[in-house]
């Protein structure tokens, strides 16, 4: 005799409902060609509504409209710097077919139209970060001591440089020295250091401290370290500078390029804060950044993330120092070069 055994049809359950309307909730919202162009700018930049509206030539009311579809849908994050309210993508993007949608669309370039009005809204955040220095400069320590003097996180910082083992000959890069302060301890640790600052007022207070202290192998430059080639180095150092960059991002892949394999970017930042006075009265773009943020970017310039010291103010703030270092590349014989 044969059996059967009948088995009942089961419905999907209401978890599985709920991630199917997920799903096409999202597929949904990158179903549009401008949207999606928010998201291939949105890639390695944060910008606010009006931002947006100029970079894309259409009313704040069109472009808010389409945001809010994103974000309800999981494909951008908003976060809010002083007043304003900028966006960005998601960190964790929810599913392996966002993921991959993203990655192919990042392979696009945007129309030439949209590339130039990104570069002018970030020469706008620069121009105005640069004219704060040139009229602060004699105020910048007690600027600094507002949020978080050196010799608060000195220690820490130095003992993150000398956990890495630099080699004698080694060379090092800082970008933003201020008034140099950091350039003596640099001075004694490596061969050769470069600083490149964009106002020459700032520069002129490092050369002043240079020269008092005799730090005969320091190079001091004039110039906009993001926008021009940066010689190879085995460390860079960015010294509460980041939060200062207009497009903090694609700062750091730039800055990436100039490691030497087997070298560090060595970053002292602060992290996100809600104390929306520093960017009157420091000049921050930035209220500082968020951990899990940094490591993404300096992932994606090519960057493994290290060391972290997290260090907690009397003011409120809280500082990170982080080491991000850049693999040794592999030779085609299989030989690691530097």
């Amino acid at each position: 005799m044969v059996r059967f055994t009948l088995r009942a049809m089961t419905s999907p359950s209401t978890s599985d409902h709920h991630t199917i309307e997920n799903m096409a909730a999202f597929c949904k919202a990158a179903g549009d060609s401008l949207r999606l162009g928010i998201l291939r700018a949105l890639s390695k930049n944060s910008f606010g509504v009006l931002e947006l509206a100029h970079i894309f030539d259409m009313g704040q009311s069109g472009i808010s409209h389409h945001l809010k579809v994103l974000t309800q849908a999981g494909w951008v994050a908003t976060r809010r710097e002083g007043n304003a309210v900028f966006y960005r993508r998601s960190l964790a993007p929810d599913s392996g077919l966002q993921q991959a949608l993203l990655s192919q669309l990042d392979t696009l370039p945007l129309p030439s139209e949209v590339e130039a009005r990104i570069i002018e809204v970030h020469h706008e955040r620069a121009s105005a970060s640069q004219a704060f220095f040139q009229r602060s400069a004699q105020d910048f320590s007690r600027q600094q001591e507002l949020i978080a003097s050196l010799h608060q996180y000195q220690d820490s910082l130095t003992g993150l440089l000398d956990t890495q083992g630099f080699a004698a000959n080694a060379t090092a890069l800082e970008i933003g020295p201020g008034d140099g302060s950091f350039l003596p301890e640099l001075a004694s640790r490596f061969a050769q250091v470069t600083a490149i600052d964009n106002s020459s007022t700032m520069l002129e207070l490092a050369r002043q401290l240079c020269q008092q202290q005799q730090l005969a192998n320091v190079a001091l430059q004039l110039g906009d370290a993001l926008a021009q080639p940066l010689a190879p180095v085995d460390c860079i150092v960015l010294n509460m500078v980041l939060h200062h960059f207009a497009a903090p991002a694609a700062a750091l892949e730039h800055i990436a390029h100039a490691i030497k394999p087997g070298g560090s970017l060595i970053l002292n930042e602060l992290c996100a804060h809600d104390q929306d006075w520093a960017q009157q009265a420091c000049g921050d773009l930035w209220l500082g950044f968020d951990q899990n943020e940094l490591s993404q970017w300096a992932q994606q310039a090519g960057l493994t993330p290290g060391d972290s010291i997290y260090l907690g103010l009397k003011n409120g703030f809280q500082i990170q120092l982080r080491q991000f270092g850049k693999p040794l590349t592999q030779a085609h014989n299989g030989d690691s070069i530097l």
